[in-house]
C-alpha cells in the first residue's frame, strides 16, 4: 500500500460543463457554479461553458443559480480522473427578480409528485453497504421497503403489496423486470439485471405516481442513465466474487455520444461455496447512445439484454438442501428490451416520442429425484415467452407557472406457453397458449407552482383500456389523482396525495387454460385508491425529517380458485405464477407510517434511519374477514452510516431489522400422497390455515469499506462488503420430505403415501464480496 502511494497524484482535478435553458437549449451565460459546501466555483461564459479546477475527488453536488431562472442542486456526480462532460438545464423563473435563492435540504421533491418520491442518487448506488451496488437492495434502505431474509432473492415488497405490483422505466422506456432469473407473472430474483455504473439517479414512486407511468399498484421506478462523455473515452473494468464487467463512455462524432456495459457472472462459484442448493450464471449488457441532431432535437437508442441459466447443486449433500433440490426447477431465461425515443425542444415546448419492445423467454425443467436420464420422470417442462411492443407520444408545455403534460400510448403484448405438468404417473396437465392482445392508454397532467414557491400540485388523470374480455371499456378504468405539497416556513412542509391506480393481470393468468379453452376471462384490471399525507420538517441543513401516513384499498384482486387464496400473496420464488384458475373476487387493504431521518453531521458522514410500521391484510370476497397477507412484516428499521475518512478511505455501515412475516402451516396429509407428491416434489400447504403462524424477527448487519487510489491516467479502487456479518439467522418451521419409501404398496395409487421426514431449516447467509475496479 505504501509502494501504491508513492506514485498516486495529487487528489485533485478539473471539471467541466455547460448550463444551457431546460426548453430552448440554448446556452445560458454568467451562471454562478458552486460546488456545494465549498468556495470552489465559476461563472458560465457567453456559451454557457465553465471550468473549475483543484476539485478533489470523491462525490460532489452543484449550486447553480442565475438571476431570471429557479436555483438548482445538482444529484451527485462523481469526480475522477474520467468526469464526464456536465450539462445542467436550467428552468426560467420569471418570479425571480433578485439574486435570493432558496436553501435546499437533504431530502427532494417534484412537483409532479410532491409526496412519496425518493431520489436515489450516486453515493447511495455506489456505496450503500450491504446492497453491493445492486438496484433492488439498495432501496432496501428506504421506508415502506420490506425484505424477506428466506432465499437470496431480491423480490420488491412495497408498503404491503406484492412483487407483481411494481414499474420500471429506464429513460423512459418501460422494461419489464430488473432481475435475472425473475419469477414469470411476478418479478424479484437473486441480482440485479442493471449495472448502477450507467445510472444517473433512481426517482423511485412509493405513491402518488404520474400519470405518464401507468400500470403500477405499489411502486414505480424510474431510472435515469447518464449521457456519454463527449469530449473523452472512458472505460471501467471491475472485477468482484461474484461477476466481472467492463463499461465504457464515449463519444461516436461531435453530435453523438455512447454508453455501455457488459457483466459476466460466475454467481455459482459463490453460491457454491455459500453451500446454496442453486448455482446461478448470468450475462448482460447495457448501451445507450444519444444523437443530437440539432439544437432542439435529439435521438436516445436504448438497449437491455440478459441470458440466464441456472442449474441445481447436485454436489450438495446436506439434508437442508434436499427440499429445495426436490422442487426447484433448472431455468434458462433471456431477457431483452430495445427502444428508442425522440425529443423535440421548441421555447416552451417539449415535444418526446417512445417506441420500443421487451421479450422474457423462460423456460423450466423438473425431474423426479432430478434424474434427467429417465423421460419418464419428467415432472415439469415449460417453454414460454412475453413479448409486449409499446408506442407512446408526450406533449410538455411550459406556461409561467403551470407544467402541462399530456400523452397518448398504444401497446400489443404477444403471450405464448407451451406447459407440460405431470399430474399422476403417466397423465400430464398440458395446454399450449398463444394470446396476442391490445392495450392503449392516455393521460393529462398539470403541475402548479405558485409565485413565492410555497404551494406546489398536481393534478392528473389517466385512461385505460385492453381488448382481453371485459376489459374493453376505457372508461371503466379512469385513473384521476392530485397531490398537493405546502411550505409552512422555510424548515416545514406539509402534503397530501390520492389517487386511484390500475394495473392489468399478469399475462400468465389472462392466457392460462383448461381443456384448451381460456378460462379467466372474468378478470378484470386490479384497482388500488390510495392515500397518501405527510411533513417535511428541517432542523437545519444537516438534519431532517420526512414522515407520511398511507392507506391502499385494493379491489379486483385475482384469487386462486384451488388454493382459495388471493394471487397478490404469490411470487416470491422461482418459476412462473399466475397459471391457475382465477376470479376477481378478493380485496384487500395495508396501511401504516413511515417516519425517516437524515443527519449530515460532518463533511463526508452521513447517518440515516428509517422506520415503517405497517399491516397487509386480503379477504377473498366482500363477505370473508381480513386475514394477514404474505407481506405483513408489522415493521420494518434501517439504520446505516456512511463516512469519508483521510486518503480517499470510505467506511459504512447498516442494521436491517424486519418483523416476522406469517406463514401457513404444511398439509401433512396431501403432501405424503404419492401422486400428489409427485406432482411438483413439495409439501402443499394447508390454506384452510392460511398465515395463522408468524416468523420470528430477523435483524441483519452489513458493513463495506472502500479504498481508492488516483494515479495520472487511472484509478484503481478496491472495496470489501459483507452481508450479514453477525451471522444472523432465522428459524423455520421444520420442512416434511418425502424419503422415496412408500407405506404400503398393496393400497390403490391414489391411496399410496411417501414416508416422511422433517428437516430442520434456516435463514441467514453471510454473503462476503471482495471487489476490485480499475478506470481508465
Amino acid at each position: 500500500m505504501l509502494c501504491i502511494n508513492v506514485f498516486a497524484q495529487k487528489n485533485s482535478t478539473t471539471i467541466q460543463g455547460r448550463v444551457i435553458n431546460e426548453y430552448s437549449r440554448t446556452p445560458i451565460e454568467f451562471v454562478s457554479i458552486l460546488i456545494e459546501g465549498t468556495t470552489l466555483g465559476a461563472i458560465s461564459d457567453s456559451l454557457g461553458n465553465f471550468n473549475i479546477s483543484g476539485v478533489e475527488h470523491g462525490i460532489i453536488k452543484l449550486r447553480i443559480s442565475s438571476l431570471g431562472y429557479k436555483t438548482l442542486i445538482t444529484p451527485d456526480y462523481i469526480i475522477s480522473l474520467k468526469t464526464p462532460f456536465i450539462e445542467i438545464a436550467l428552468e426560467e423563473d420569471t418570479k425571480q427578480l433578485d439574486g435570493v435563492t432558496i436553501t435546499a435540504g437533504p431530502s427532494t421533491r417534484k412537483s409532479e409528485s410532491p409526496v412519496s418520491l425518493r431520489i436515489i442518487e450516486l453515493k447511495d448506488i455506489e456505496k450503500m453497504p450491504g446492497a453491493n451496488r445492486d438496484i433492488s437492495r439498495i432501496v432496501r434502505s428506504y421506508p415502506g421497503v420490506s425484505f424477506s431474509p428466506i432465499g437470496y432473492r431480491n423480490d420488491l415488497i412495497v408498503r404491503g403489496g406484492g412483487p407483481a405490483e411494481n414499474r420500471f422505466f429506464m429513460d423512459g422506456i418501460e422494461i419489464p423486470n430488473i432481475n435475472h432469473f425473475s419469477t414469470q407473472g411476478a418479478s424479484g430474483g437473486p441480482v440485479s439485471i442493471i449495472n448502477s455504473d450507467l445510472v444517473r439517479d433512481i426517482n423511485f414512486y412509493t405513491g402518488a405516481f404520474p400519470a405518464n407511468r401507468g400500470g403500477a399498484l405499489s411502486s414505480v421506478m424510474d431510472f435515469n442513465l447518464r449521457d456519454g462523455n463527449p469530449q473523452k473515452s472512458a472505460f471501467k473494468a471491475t472485477l468482484g466474487a461474484s461477476e466481472a464487467s467492463f463499461s465504457g463512455s464515449g463519444a461516436i462524432t461531435d453530435k453523438t455520444t455512447y454508453l455501455f456495459s457488459l457483466r459476466q457472472s460466475y454467481l455459482q462459484l459463490l453460491f457454491k461455496v455459500l453451500g446454496l442448493p442453486f448455482l446461478p450464471n448470468y450475462i448482460d449488457g447495457q448501451f445507450k447512445i444519444k444523437s443530437r441532431l440539432s439544437t432542439t432535437n435529439e435521438i436516445t437508442l436504448l438497449g437491455l439484454m440478459g441470458i440466464d441459466r441456472m442449474k441445481l447443486n447436485m454436489d450438495y449433500k446436506k439434508e437442508s438442501a434436499e427440499y429445495l433440490l426436490s422442487y426447484l426447477p433448472v431455468i434458462k431465461q433471456n431477457t431483452y428490451t430495445v427502444g428508442a425515443s425522440y425529443k423535440h425542444y421548441n421555447n416552451h415546448n417539449i415535444f418526446s416520442a417512445y417506441i420500443s419492445t421487451s421479450r422474457m423467454e423462460n423456460s423450466n425443467t423438473k425431474y423426479i429425484d432430478n434424474d434427467e436420464s429417465n423421460p419418464d420422470k419428467l415432472r415439469l417442462k415449460l417453454n414460454s415467452f412475453e413479448q409486449k411492443s409499446n408506442m407512446r407520444a408526450e406533449y410538455n408545455y411550459k406556461l409561467e407557472q403551470w407544467n402541462i403534460r399530456t400523452g397518448l400510448e398504444t401497446s400489443y403484448f404477444h403471450y405464448h406457453m407451451d406447459y407440460n405438468q405431470l399430474l399422476t404417473k403417466g397423465v400430464y396437465d398440458k395446454y399450449i397458449t398463444d394470446l396476442g392482445r391490445w392495450m392503449w392508454g392516455g393521460f393529462i397532467m398539470a403541475n402548479f407552482n405558485s409565485a413565492n414557491n410555497k404551494f406546489t400540485s398536481s393534478f392528473g388523470i389517466r385512461v385505460d383500456g385492453c381488448d382481453y374480455n371485459n376489459m374493453r371499456n376505457t372508461l371503466d378504468h379512469i385513473s384521476p389523482r392530485v397531490s398537493m405539497k405546502y411550505a409552512i416556513n422555510n424548515n416545514v412542509n406539509v402534503a397530501v396525495g390520492t389517487g386511484i391506480y390500475y394495473q392489468l393481470p399478469a399475462y400468465t393468468s389472462l392466457g392460462y387454460k383448461e381443456n384448451s379453452a381460456l378460462i379467466n376471462k372474468e378478470l378484470k384490471y386490479m384497482k388500488v385508491a390510495q392515500i397518501t399525507g405527510g411533513a417535511e420538517i428541517r432542523i437545519n441543513e444537516k438534519l431532517a425529517f420526512n414522515t407520511e401516513l398511507f392507506y391502499k384499498r385494493y379491489t379486483n384482486i385475482p384469487m386462486s380458485v384451488v388454493d382459495d387464496i388471493p394471487l397478490a400473496c404469490k411470487g416470491d420464488d422461482y418459476g412462473v405464477v399466475g397459471n391457475e384458475r382465477l376470479i376477481p373476487s378478493s380485496l384487500g387493504r395495508a396501511y401504516g407510517i413511515e417516519i425517516m431521518g437524515n443527519y449530515n453531521l460532518s463533511k463526508g458522514t452521513d447517518v440515516t434511519g428509517s422506520l415503517t410500521i405497517f399491516k397487509s391484510q386480503y379477504k377473498k370476497d366482500k363477505e370473508s374477514d381480513y386475514i394477514n397477507s404474505a407481506w405483513d412484516n408489522g415493521f420494518i428499521l434501517n439504520l446505516s452510516a456512511m463516512k469519508e475518512l483521510p486518503r480517499q478511505w470510505m467506511i459504512g455501515t447498516k442494521l436491517s431489522y424486519i418483523g416476522g412475516a406469517p406463514y401457513t402451516p404444511y398439509d401433512i396429509e396431501r403432501s405424503s400422497l404419492v401422486q400428489e407428491w409427485d406432482k411438483r416434489g413439495k409439501a402443499y400447504l394447508d390454506y384452510s390455515q392460511y398465515n395463522t403462524l408468524t416468523r420470528g424477527n430477523f435483524y441483519q448487519l452489513d458493513v463495506r469499506v472502500d479504498k481508492s487510489w488516483y494515479f495520472k491516467k487511472w484509478m484503481l479502487g478496491v472495496y470489501i462488503d459483507v452481508q450479514n456479518i453477525t451471522k444472523s439467522t432465522l428459524k423455520e418451521p421444520d420442512t416434511p420430505v418425502s424419503t422415496g419409501v412408500i407405506e404400503d404398496t398393496s393400497l390403490p395409487l391414489s391411496e399410496q403415501r411417501y414416508q416422511f421426514k422433517y428437516l430442520k431449516q434456516e435463514s441467514g447467509t453471510v454473503v462476503p464480496t471482495i471487489g476490485v475496479t480499475l478506470e481508465f
